[in-house]
């Protein structure tokens, strides 16, 4: 099978870094554009981009030369990495002209018909391209946002447990300091400290999370009916995200029903980037873990433990993932495969062996 030729935007950037590196020897898609600053426009990418993160930048990549924003992408699919500024009017703009845009940016994640995927959750959200499509008038182009990174192990622990009744959260969040890009957050800040406030978080969590567990409902979706009180920290922890969540459930079931669920939540094997096992309930009283449980399932699979009473709300338990991998990159990669697979990127059918119909 031949290969989808995509670009990557914000190429030099830590997440623009976990985009090329995720990519390289993908089974469908390879890298033949990437962007990134001004300073960086006109030269090869291997010169150009300071790489933060382990080994080197694959050979395929080194050698392209890094293009401005605004030059024209041959790519049918693009994944952005781009500022939230930056991302603003482009990432449109690129979907307008017939581009299939994936973008890990959090300024077009609310807009109505921009579906927010997190494909095991709710793929079925998907659809709403074609009313973006019919709406916007693009025939080809898509946009499509992936949630953020902190939102996303909440979102994958509660998926199972919608039926019970979701009524309300408190969430409270320990985020590495990757979140923050690089370089990320002063050294001095953040040694021997922790920091009670992460710039937009709190909303994020607030918002994204009844969004990605409400349903489609004709032409929009209709938010998870719950309400949401969020806190987020930022912890001297390179990479991986860990979630306190409580949880009122209105059908208040056993602790075994609910790790069952967790356990036995399906994976879309279909996909390659998709981990056989999206959830592990890890029994030991002090996991999940940041340094040893992040990387699970080549860091896409979420971890979960401590399940236990909660005399306030009901339940409460400790849900981590990899917020560069899940979170970012990984994300937008798997719902990118989502996006092939059900035949949103018209020049390029991959040979997948078996189908998760959304509806379309």
């Amino acid at each position: 099978m031949q290969k989808l030729d995509v670009a990557v935007l914000g190429a030099t950037g830590a997440v623009g870094q976990r985009f090329v590196q995720l990519l390289e020897n993908h089974p469908w898609f390879r890298v033949a554009e990437v962007n990134g600053s001004e300073r960086s426009a006109g030269r090869p990418y291997g010169e150009a981009v300071r790489w933060v993160l382990d080994g080197s930048p694959p050979d395929s990549v080194a050698g392209l030369t890094v293009k401005p924003l605004d030059a024209t992408f041959d790519s049918p699919l693009i994944f952005s990495a781009l500022p939230k500024e930056a991302a603003d009017k482009r990432e449109v703009e690129l979907a307008a002209e017939g581009h299939v845009v994936c973008t890990n940016a959090s300024v077009n994640r609310m807009v109505e018909d921009v579906p927010l995927l997190l494909p095991e959750v709710n793929a079925e959200h998907v659809r709403l391209i074609d009313v973006q499509r019919r709406k916007r008038g693009w025939t080809t182009g898509a946009l499509v946002a992936n949630s953020n990174c902190t939102a996303m192990p909440v979102v994958m622990a509660l998926a199972p447990l919608r039926d019970f009744g979701i009524s309300r959260l408190l969430i409270v969040s320990h985020q590495a300091i990757s979140g923050a890009g690089y370089p990320g957050v002063a050294s001095l800040d953040i040694t021997d400290n922790v920091i009670p406030y992460v710039s937009g978080d709190e909303d994020k969590l607030e918002t994204e999370t009844l969004r990605m567990l409400g349903r489609l409902e004709g032409e929009r979706v209709e938010w998870l009916d719950a309400v949401v009180s969020a806190s987020c920290n930022r912890v001297p922890v390179t990479d991986g995200h860990l979630v306190n969540v409580s949880v009122a459930l209105e059908a208040r079931p056993e602790l075994d029903e609910i790790i069952e669920r967790w356990t036995n939540m399906p994976g879309l094997t279909h996909l390659p980037s998709a981990p056989e096992r999206p959830l592990q309930y890890l029994p030991q009283i002090d996991r999940p873990q940041p340094r040893r449980d992040r990387n699970a399932g080549k860091g896409m699979t979420t971890s979960i433990g401590r399940l236990r009473r909660c005399p306030i709300l009901g339940f409460k338990f400790v849900a981590l993932s990899h917020n560069t991998i899940r979170g970012a990159a990984g994300g937008s990669i798997l719902n990118a495969e989502l996006l092939a697979a059900e035949g949103y990127i018209p020049s390029f059918q991959p040979v997948v062996a078996q189908a998760a119909p959304t509806g379309k």
